[in-house]
């Protein structure tokens, strides 16, 4: 790191300091939330649907906001984006108004819809950017970021635990909304512009899309980020009524959801580190999905297990699953971005662009699927058989990983013609949205330089 450059320092504290006050903003309802909605008359089905919708919007607009990053331009789509979810996060905080059940969670969904949004504008622009910079370090800086989205998960709900206790449902969202709009501020003035406005270079096209997601590698790593999303967003939706029966205050609570984002926030650089250096992307992902699985065999405990909930087994768990968690999330940004370079997916801003959001995408598919699944599954089979359902999973991706990685030594170009075919498709398409004049751009992100031509063949 000491290595940066003071344009990528800028640009690396800038996106940090924004991704810790994102988070914040994102995972301080959990403590309390859940409990509030109750008082309203909704059930867990209805309240994990709440947390879930926002999922489900990032999963259905980030790969929009990927295809489109060179025309709208990266900064203007981070800009809007923060400001949207700081503005939206200050409203939901006054829907406790509102006493009518139906109202209440139709408001929750139509909140949570603007402001997921706006989230994902931020994280796939964020993402993209940093892609671009750090090209001999996407790991470590993907992981410097994630290392401050830790440290917010752990703030959030610690701080939403306690603001709840002293000042009401409202005062927790104004409080952090309106650090996130002092946040977006900050990286309005301060995001660098040079190389981040609109620009005439080659936006994604559909083909693009569909050739980065029919790679093995890639697509490996789509089904391991949503897996390590479905226990993140189960555990943000069913965790705090699993502890009720332990009797922890408010702000014991949101200690308790702080635990496996300290861990993965402590670890991040060090997962990056390994991902840049030292292993392979597909050895983190079977590991860190192992170590998931082995997490929720004990987070219930698993009915079949001679264990009884406990609070130092939930402390244990919530840590180790934290370690997995991390493992799989840094692993599988750093390698897809390494694999669609690698299958000659050009080196600009949108191929950046396309993979962030195909990462983006598929780990709100997760959160998504987990808080709504959960609070199904937690109302028909309770906490601990759910939790049997995710440790399944993890473990057929921790198989499935390991499989490739030792298997998966014969070149994709032979295994998958069908990909070349799908780049060379779209080398007309690109060719005709460049407008000439500008193939001899050398800016950091409006330049596609000569690996444009390059666009649908292999090293």
């Amino acid at each position: 790191m000491g290595k940066y450059s003071r344009r990528q320092w800028v640009i690396l504290v800038v996106f940090s300091f924004a991704q810790f006050c994102n988070a914040v903003c994102v995972s301080l309802q959990a403590p309390f939330y859940p409990s509030e909605a109750e008082r309203k008359g909704a059930t867990a089905s209805q309240y994990g649907l709440v947390f879930g919708v926002f999922e489900l919007t990032v999963f259905l607009v980030s790969p929009v906001y990927g295809r489109f990053m060179t025309r709208w331009g990266p900064k203007f789509i981070n800009n809007a984006g923060i400001f949207t979810v700081s503005v939206m996060c200050i409203l939901f905080g006054f829907l406790d108004r509102i006493n009518d059940t139906n109202s209440f969670i139709g408001c929750s969904f139509a909140v949570r819809i603007v402001e997921a949004m706006g989230n994902a504008a931020f994280i796939t622009s964020a993402f993209s950017i940093i892609a671009k910079e750090f090209p001999k370090n996407v790991g470590a800086a993907f992981a410097t970021m994630e290392t401050f989205f830790g440290v917010g998960l752990i703030v959030g709900p610690t701080v939403g635990g306690a603001l709840y206790e002293l000042g009401g449902y409202t005062l927790p969202f104004a409080a952090m909304g309106g650090v996130l709009l002092a946040a977006a501020v900050v990286t309005a003035c301060f995001l660098p512009s040079e190389g981040a406005e609109a620009s005439t270079e080659s936006q994604t096209s559909r083909g693009q899309f569909f050739a980065a997601i029919r790679l093995p590698s890639i697509f490996l790593s789509c089904i391991a980020i949503i897996s390590a999303s479905i226990s993140i967003g189960f555990l943000q939706a069913t965790l705090e009524p699993h502890l009720r029966p332990l009797g922890l205050t408010p702000v014991q609570m949101g200690l308790m959801f702080i635990l496996n984002g300290s861990t993965y926030a402590l670890l991040a650089p060090f997962w990056g580190m390994m991902c840049d250096k030292y292993l392979a992307p597909r050895t983190l992902i079977t590991f860190g999905a192992a170590v998931v699985a082995v997490a929720f065999f004990f987070i219930g405990p698993m009915p079949f297990l001679p264990f009884k909930l406990s609070l130092a087994l939930c402390i244990v768990s919530l840590v180790v699953h934290g370690v997995g968690f991390g493992a799989v999330l840094v692993s599988t940004f750093a390698g897809a971005h390494r694999d669609a370079l690698a299958h000659g997916f050009p080196d600009d801003l949108s191929t950046y662009g396309l993979v962030s959001g195909i990462w983006t995408s598929t780990f709100a598919l997760g959160c998504f699927i987990g808080p709504s699944a959960g609070g199904v599954l937690m109302d028909y089979i309770g906490f601990a058989w759910s939790s049997v359902i995710v440790a399944a999973l993890h473990v057929v991706v921790a198989v499935s990983a390991g499989f490739f990685h030792c298997c998966g030594n014969h070149p994709d170009d032979v295994l998958y013609p069908s990909v070349h075919d799908s780049l060379a498709r779209t080398k007309s398409e690109q060719t005709n949205l460049i407008t000439p004049g500008h193939d001899d751009h050398d800016s950091t992100y409006g330049s596609a330089g000569s690996s444009r031509e390059n666009l649908g063949t292999l090293p």
